[in-house]
């Protein structure tokens, strides 16, 4: 490890085939937690190149627990995290209007490293139990719409990392991989970034994937959704959008609108205000603005109109949360 920081300090760039070794050796344990440090904070002062996440992502996937839900065309709906922003669980609030719709999906997710509650906090807190067996995944699609992929019982290359991370409490590069190695590979993909820079690395990596679907999303304010608090980017195989609240007809709103509290107590409340169909109208308005937008991922002939009125019948229809009853009940 020590030449391979002395290389990084030189402003040098690592391969594609380098960067896949480094993270396989990592995973193996090879290194110490003070290189493991410098080396993710190399990448937080300057920006990491596409051969360089491209060749983490490979490492990732190949080391990841493989489980086959193609049959299901599926969506994964989750953001990098740390943007710093502290909102209530948007994604995952997403991810269930969706289900609620009658679309499957995927999610991919983790515990939180940089804020108060990530989606596996929020479902554990429920009293979900995560697993990774195919077979159990397949009966939670079939029965709830939704199976929800715990990143660590996927990813045993993260438990080499994992304490130095919490450590850091900060956003690495492993914040931008989690998106990406959805260890189902979905066909469909919602993902957003902290950054444009982000987002657009994301794009140079997805559009080489013929068989995905996806919109990458970055709020220009900093957050990783479609948060209403600003204009956004959606990049997607058809090109690059910007896209105000305004031009959608909705409201902008305050970022306090749209908090998540202090603790997972704190955003647990939250989740179950809104997911009973008890949530403010800007709290509503950001989860189906962002159901909406998936749906028309999976399928681009809907309008947003139409997409944000199938949200909104599974949310104030309770459906969203009928969902959410099923999955933990299984």
């Amino acid at each position: 490890m020590k030449a391979i920081l002395n290389k990084l300090y030189n402003h040098e760039r690592l391969s594609k085939a380098e960067a896949k070794q480094i993270l396989i050796d990592i995973a193996a344990e090879k290194y110490n937690d003070a290189h493991l440090a410098s080396f993710m904070t190399v990448f937080m002062m300057r920006p990491i190149t596409v051969s360089e996440l491209s060749g983490f992502r490979d490492a990732l996937k190949e080391l990841a627990i493989q489980i086959n839900l193609s049959d299901y065309n599926t969506i994964d709906i989750v953001g990098t995290g740390g943007d710093g922003k502290d909102t209530f669980n948007i994604s995952t609030l997403t991810s269930f209007v969706v289900a609620g719709t009658g679309q499957k999906v995927a999610k991919h997710g983790n515990y939180s490293v940089s804020s108060q509650s990530g989606s596996s906090d929020m479902l554990e807190s429920f009293g979900y139990t995560f697993s990774n067996k195919e077979s159990v995944l397949k009966e939670h699609l079939e029965k709830a719409n939704i199976c929800f992929l715990h990143a660590p019982k996927f990813h045993p290359a993260m438990k080499a990392v994992s304490p130095t991370r919490k450590a850091l409490a900060l956003k690495t590069f492993f914040n931008m991989l989690g998106p990406l190695v959805n260890p189902s590979s979905p066909q469909n993909h919602m993902l957003g970034t902290f950054n444009l820079e982000v987002a657009r690395l994301y794009n140079y990596i997805l559009q080489e994937e013929a068989t995905i679907n996806y919109g990458i999303i970055h709020a220009l304010d900093g957050y990783d959704e479609i948060s209403l608090t600003s204009a956004f980017k959606i990049f997607t195989k058809k090109g690059e959008q910007l896209i105000t609240p305004e031009s959608l007809g909705k409201k902008r709103i305050q970022q306090s609108e749209i908090f998540g509290g202090n603790s997972v107590a704190d955003a647990a409340k939250i989740f179950k205000t809104i997911i009973e169909g008890n949530g403010t109208e800007a709290q509503n308005s950001v989860v189906l603005t962002n159901a909406a937008f998936a749906l028309k991922i999976v399928d681009d002939s809907k309008t947003f109109e139409t997409a944000y009125a199938e949200a909104e019948a599974s949310l104030l229809g309770l459906k969203a949360k009928q969902t959410l009853e099923k999955l933990i009940s299984i």
